[in-house]
């Protein structure tokens, strides 16, 4: 029977096979004669199929009785159908141009998502290629499956559908989409200004809270969306209202924009203000408050020297990060910094560097080297001990920046070097631009002082062995 479907020359063929001869048609028969039939419409001249569109041969195969008799025997026996059949029943009936309101695709719909947590990885993209509405995206997007693996052919798809149907689309079902850009470092334009043109038309009608998880894709890819210069005015405008009724929410937009070079000065005046510093402490997420307003003063500092607001008392300052991230150490295995760590201590021996060093406002850096005018890595012995720990954050009103550059110039004869492994997840998705978290780290740390020696993965995947990696570092270094 499949042969028979494959070598048909015509529609009418494909569905006299599957319906005059029940008996021998099973389940894995059914896409295949969806397939079939979405070819030999794709070769017949007249518009291309599209629900309820009657005027050529595809409209016409949607109005024939035998094409209906297919539709109703897959209606009724897709219970039964394997996982395999199942998906790709969707898929071809997706491709064929069938209407998402039809029988055929709801039950093939509800069908898929209640097996969702069973489908292996194809299958999965697959469904996902071949859904589109706003229940449908809804499944998806909340389906952990779909969530931990990244779907490039549902991906590149969805960049072209997701603009027409954006304003049909519930802020619930948007928020789960820009979670999953963001989960996966998806750096793909269309996405991520769809995201923000629907956020400038809707924001006003929507919390803080999803907000955040709207604007959060833009500055974990370091993105700027087109519409900039008209969203964050807005968005200022909206946490100026709202700055209050949910201070985390409030916080991690500034830090969005913040990691964006966007400093909304009018918000800084309510966050840093004694009453919102009152409410925020008493909270149950009062330290990660006080993590996140530590890293916002000192980027304040750094970057947003004009500004004349008030400032993070000095009795709430903490480091932002006390150790190295937790994606640094859940990849720790995938990482190059295993291979550079042995290189340098080979090369330089450990007595001349520190591993893991944060440095403040609660960076964590690699590796800490000190180096001198020509080039030469010093030994720690030979550094005063002063500089060899760097600067703290004191609940005295002391300038970071300040601090580090006038350690430097005192003792002119070295500068701390700050060796960067850049692994592939510090980087956006099939790109070379770093994440924005791991952005703006690196102009802080520039801003402090420090000389900034990045190696990215795709050089070190070059290097083969030890010695390759000691004679690279020799010529970073």
């Amino acid at each position: 029977m499949k042969r028979l479907i494959e070598r048909s020359r015509s529609v009418g063929e494909v569905l006299r096979w599957v319906t005059q001869n029940p008996g021998k048609v099973s389940a894995s028969h059914y896409p295949i004669a969806l397939h079939k039939l979405g070819q030999l419409l794709q070769q017949q001249p007249g518009p291309p199929m599209g629900a309820g569109d009657s005027r050529g041969p595809a409209g016409q195969v949607l109005e024939q009785p035998e094409f209906h008799v297919l539709c109703q025997a897959i209606v009724s026996g897709c219970a039964k159908f394997d996982n395999f059949s199942i998906v790709n029943c969707l898929y071809a009936a997706a491709a064929l141009g069938l209407p998402g309101e039809s029988p055929l695709v709801r039950v093939l719909e509800d069908e898929s998502r209640s097996r969702l947590g069973r489908f292996n990885q194809k299958d999965v993209s697959m469904v996902f290629s071949s859904e589109a509405n706003n229940k449908a995206l809804e499944a998806i997007f909340s389906s952990q499956l779909f969530y931990e693996n990244r779907q490039e052919r549902f991906i590149r798809s969805m960049a072209e559908w997701l603009p027409r149907k954006a304003e049909n689309l519930t802020p619930y079902t948007m928020a789960l989409i820009a979670k999953y850009v963001a989960r996966h470092r998806l750096r793909e334009p269309r996405l991520l200004d769809t995201i923000a043109n629907f956020l400038l038309k809707r924001g006003e009608q929507l919390d803080s809270k999803v907000i955040q998880k709207l604007v959060f894709p833009f500055s974990r890819m370091n993105y700027r969306p087109s519409n900039h210069g008209e969203l964050f005015p807005k968005l200022e405008a909206i946490l100026e209202q709202k700055a209050g009724s949910s201070p985390l929410a409030t916080v991690n937009i500034l830090m969005s924009m913040f990691q964006l070079s966007h400093f909304p000065q009018t918000v800084l005046h309510q966050v840093f203000s004694p009453g919102f510093i009152s409410n925020v402490m008493s909270s149950p997420y009062a330290l990660i408050v006080r993590r996140y307003l530590s890293l916002l003063d000192a980027a304040v500092e750094l970057e947003f020297r004009e500004y004349s607001g008030p400032r993070l008392d000095p009795r709430y300052r903490v480091l932002m990060f006390e150790h190295a991230l937790t994606a640094d150490e859940a990849n720790r295995k995938y990482s190059y910094k295993g291979l550079v760590a042995e290189a340098l201590r080979q090369l330089v021996g450990e007595e001349c560097y520190r591993q893991d060093e944060v440095l403040p406002p609660g960076y964590c850096t690699d590796f800490l080297l000190w180096i001198n005018r020509s080039g030469t890595v010093l030994p720690l012995s030979r550094v005063p001990a002063a500089s060899r720990a760097p600067p703290t954050v004191s609940p005295v009103t002391v300038s970071l920046r300040s601090s580090v550059l006038a350690l430097t110039s005192d003792l002119q004869d070295f500068a701390p070097v700050v060796l960067s492994v850049n692994d592939k997840w510090h980087y956006c998705q099939n790109s070379d631009i770093l994440v924005g978290s791991r952005a703006m780290r690196d102009r802080h740390l520039r801003l402090l002082g420090y000389c900034l020696v990045q190696l990215p993965y795709t050089e070190l995947e070059k290097v083969s062995g030890i010695e390759e990696a000691k004679h690279y570092l020799r010529q970073k270094l």
